[in-house]
């Protein structure tokens, strides 16, 4: 007799008992979902298949397993075949129209965004998934490309709203000519379930990636950091980042942890000196076609002196200089584009445009002085210079301790207690361009680019042109542990927790020679993961650059983390339609949408921002109820602490969401970037209460036709709109369905500083946003306390999120000394300010740290408040008791 647990009587038993009859059917040209028809003339070349006969067993864990089979009867997967096998095939699925769908497709090789429509011809290039309204079932279908042997595929737009399949290896040598398996489709009458459903179904069936629901997070998601991106990009150097972290260190906000952004690493370009470093790098771009020429830190921070910024005497820091250098960096950008444009126009004569760019650059070499590299120059015991190889200090009489990235690290952890995580960033393949052949002891070669043919849909991307313009030094895959590891070993050592690996979807550009993109992932990520596992606690890499299904379906099995949003632009480089506004709503776009599908994988990581931007406000609330971490990209000098402080505690970290932030059902299959009425609103949960954040992101989005993202300024203006308890999906969460349930509510307004209370029954609230605004809708259920008193604690007003900052919440009803009935509710509060509760009835007192303190109670609308220190020795948190 098999024991209890046998896992093969196990999988028996879950085939035999699940429902067999499925709820697509093809048939007759048409794919049916419950009877009805969702695509239409689908040719007779494609086939279906259940989910139970394709994934009879599974390596999955049997929770999965389970969970994935309780659902079969609602998946199955499409494939098709062709008569000549090639290494990239095109078929139709079928085709419909006047259906509404939600889709997210590559906009770069890069990044994802939204995109909605109501015919099979109104998909973009590149499609991940599109997601179908059924309003005949009251259902949706999503639609998923996936993997199948050693092919990748994507959704096209056809003709006459069909829509098209295309599965390519990335190699002419890696051909077949069909499918069983390369598309999977799923049913479920709630958006969300069907996410979670569908992609563990996926996860189940492929066995190559892991939901977030199996891994840890890195305990950064909790806290708020710094990145040096913005505030330096390539001009990085140690007292550039040792000023920016005592900066917020003054100001009250100690960043947790820290990303030393690209411009840290040891780079030169092919025409250069193989073991210098290159020199005067500014913006991105320029940096863009060198290659690493050693895996060890650039000589900025290799020549670093322990103590050098400990002392009294600081080396001096110029907090002008890296903004005076990048504005002279993009003045020579702006000539540049200058002069290509008069040689797109047939000017002979460019000597005019040469001049002035020598000028430029000349001017900006000047700008870049030796003084405060000298003052961080190490030195050996005898006074002189030390010279450094490949393994760090090459002079057995120093000690490498004394000098470098390890030096730094230990001085800022030194000097900033509160610094948990340092991370530095990398490129997949080392550097944009690589490793540079024979500079480090690794097989590496220059492999040149090749695009696919779904990337000619995507729009002008300066990386992609430096990177087809310089090649690859790819590390032959065979060494991808070795690389990974040779990195992160040294890094580690050093006092580095993690990295944030970035341009990840290059590796798609080179698979011709490794037997294809599929093939060349899996090395890659095998070696990245064994790493991430090794030498950074499992959990230390934040993954950018990364919004393809190759990377998602192949790469995550240990990453946890991720991008879900292309890059924080504080200006578009190419002139702002409506001033610095219009992308701000567009990034908020990527990420909402995004996290529908990433967070089943990953922790939705929503980017930095800078605090100073015109638009800070309106990023940092979305920031708020994200549900990730919350960083800055802060210019030295450029804070605004006063918004800082709605977002962070005194410690670093964060009232943050128990979930990650999703748009709400009604918002689902609306284009909130330039409809002209579409407010985006995303739900989440709090500990004790649900939030919804409405903005209005309008005034911007993708343009089919000329293939880029524009402004539409016709819609930038303001918009009305409404919110209801309903709109949170109080079901995606456990611990958040009991309060779904509750009779009425206390709604808080934070930015209009209202509170209203509702039911499930009641109307909905309306709102009226300006653009580039929003409001944060705090929804509590109320707890009738006694005859008289209903209470509901609120949080935080001066906080954006301000029910995050309750921690715990207990009622009790005792008899007193005298036998009478009382009530209470304590409240576990962390944080310093204006704390609200909701009360029917005036407390008959109120202890703050079991002392007794006065309150203010409005008998108009039941406004409970008190105002909490900032208690440091008690990590913050006060407890508060009143009493009925």
């Amino acid at each position: 007799m098999a024991p209890p647990n046998d896992p093969v009587n196990s999988v028996f038993n879950v085939l035999k008992t699940q429902k067999e009859d499925n709820f697509f059917e093809l048939s007759n040209g048409k794919l049916l979902v419950k009877n009805v028809p969702l695509l239409f003339e689908v040719p007779s070349n494609v086939s279906f298949s259940s989910f139970s006969s394709v994934c009879q067993t599974s390596s999955a864990p049997l929770p999965l397993f389970h969970r994935a089979h309780s659902t079969s009867f609602k998946g199955g997967f499409l494939g098709f075949s062709k008569e000549e096998p090639s290494h990239c095939l095109m078929n139709s699925l079928g085709e419909f129209t006047d259906r509404d769908f939600l889709s997210i497709f590559r906009f770069k090789t890069w990044w994802s965004t939204q995109w909605v429509g109501n015919s099979g011809s109104d998909l973009q290039m590149e499609t991940q998934w599109v997601l179908l309204d059924v309003p005949e079932i009251k259902s949706y279908v999503i639609i998923i490309p996936i993997i199948e042997g050693k092919f990748r595929s994507s959704l096209h737009p056809g003709t006459d709203g069909h829509v098209l399949i295309c599965a390519e290896s990335g190699s002419s040598q890696v051909k077949t000519s069909s499918f069983g398996a390369i598309t999977y489709v799923h049913v479920s009458d709630n958006p969300y379930n069907l996410m979670k459903e569908a992609y563990t179904s996926l996860r189940v069936y492929l066995n190559t990636f892991k939901l977030l629901e199996e891994k840890s997070v890195p305990s950064l998601v909790d806290k708020f950091g710094w990145c040096t991106w913005d505030a330096f990009y390539l001009t990085v150097e140690p007292a550039g980042v040792w000023h920016g972290v005592n900066e917020f260190s003054q100001g009250g906000i100690s960043p947790r942890f820290l990303i030393i952004d690209d411009g840290w690493q040891s780079i030169n370009f092919d025409n250069q000196e193989p073991h210098e470093d290159a020199k005067n790098l500014v913006l991105g771009g320029t940096q863009m076609t060198a290659r690493l020429h050693r895996l060890d830190e650039g000589e900025k921070f290799r020549k670093y002196k322990a103590g050098s910024l400990l002392g009294p005497n600081l080396p001096l820091f110029d907090r002008k200089k890296p903004k005076m250098l990048i504005s002279k960096a993009i003045e020579i950008e702006h000539a540049e584009k200058a002069r290509d444009k008069a040689i797109q126009s047939g000017v002979n004569d460019l000597s005019q445009f040469d001049i002035k760019i020598e000028k430029l650059k000349k001017e900006l070499n000047e700008m870049f002085g030796r003084d405060q590299e000298n003052s961080l120059q190490p030195t050996c015991k005898n006074g002189e210079e030390l010279q450094f190889n490949s393994q760090g200090c090459g002079s057995s009489s120093c000690n490498s301790d004394n000098s470098g990235m390890k030096a730094f690290t230990r001085d800022l952890r030194t000097q900033f207690k509160g610094l948990d995580d340092i991370y530095v960033w990398h490129a997949l393949c080392g550097a944009w361009g690589g490793v540079r052949p024979g500079t480090t002891h690794l097989n590496s070669k220059i492999t040149p680019c090749q695009l696919s043919q779904g990337l000619d849909g995507t729009m002008d991307d300066l990386a992609v042109i430096k990177i087809v313009e310089g090649g690859i030094g790819l590390v032959h895959p065979d060494q991808a542990d070795d690389f990974y590891d040779s990195m992160h070993s040294y890094l580690s050592e050093v006092g580095i927790t993690g990295v944030k690996v970035d341009v990840i979807h290059t590796l798609e550009y080179v698979s011709e020679e490794y037997g294809g993109r599929v093939e060349l992932a899996k090395k890659y990520y095998d070696g990245l993961s064994k790493s991430l596992a090794k030498n950074f606690n499992g959990t230390g890499l934040i993954s950018s650059m990364q919004q393809c299904n190759d990377f998602f379906l192949l790469g995550t099995k240990q990453i946890s983390i991720g991008r879900v949003g292309d890059d924080f632009w504080f200006q578009d480089p190419n002139g702002d339609p409506n001033g610095v506004y219009w992308l701000q709503g567009v990034h908020m776009i990527h990420c909402a949408y995004n996290s529908m599908w990433m967070g089943q994988i990953i922790q939705p990581d929503w980017d930095m921002f800078q605090s100073d931007h015109v638009c800070a406000k309106f990023h940092a609330g979305s920031r708020a109820i994200c549900g990730g971490p919350v960083y800055v990209s802060d210019s030295v000098g450029g804070h605004d602490f006063d918004l800082l402080r709605k977002l962070v505690f005194p410690d670093g970290t964060i009232p943050k969401c128990q979930y990650f932030a999703l748009p709400t059902r009604d918002c689902i299959f609306k284009n909130p970037l330039f409809d002209g009425k579409t407010i985006l609103k995303i739900w989440n949960f709090n500990k004790y209460g649900g939030v919804i954040g409405a903005f209005n992101c309008q005034g911007a989005g993708w343009d089919p036709k000329e293939k880029r993202i524009k402004g539409y300024s016709n819609c930038y203006k303001p918009m009305t709109g409404s919110v209801h308890v309903d709109d949170i999906e109080w079901d995606q969460l456990k611990e958040a369905s009991e309060m779904g349930k509750a009779e009425e509510y206390v709604v808080y307004l934070n930015q209009a500083e209202k509170l209203l209370l509702t039911k499930p029954s009641s109307d909905t609230i309306s709102m009226s946003l300006e653009p580039s605004t929003f409001e944060i809708f705090s929804f509590v259920p109320i707890k009738q306390l006694s005859p008289i008193a209903k209470f509901a604690p609120i949080g935080l007003t001066n906080m954006f999120n301000c029910g995050g900052a309750i921690q715990g919440l207990q009622y009790e009803e005792a008899t007193g000394d005298h036998g009478a009935n009382y009530a209470s509710a304590k409240v576990e509060v962390k944080g310093g300010g204006n704390f609200l509760a909701y009360s029917s009835a005036v407390p008959t007192k109120c202890y703050l740290n079991s002392a007794e303190v006065e309150f203010v109670w409005s008998a108009q609308d039941g406004k409970l408040i008190l105002n909490l220190p900032w208690i440091e020795e008690a990590n913050g948190i006060s407890y508060v008791t009143f009493l009925f």
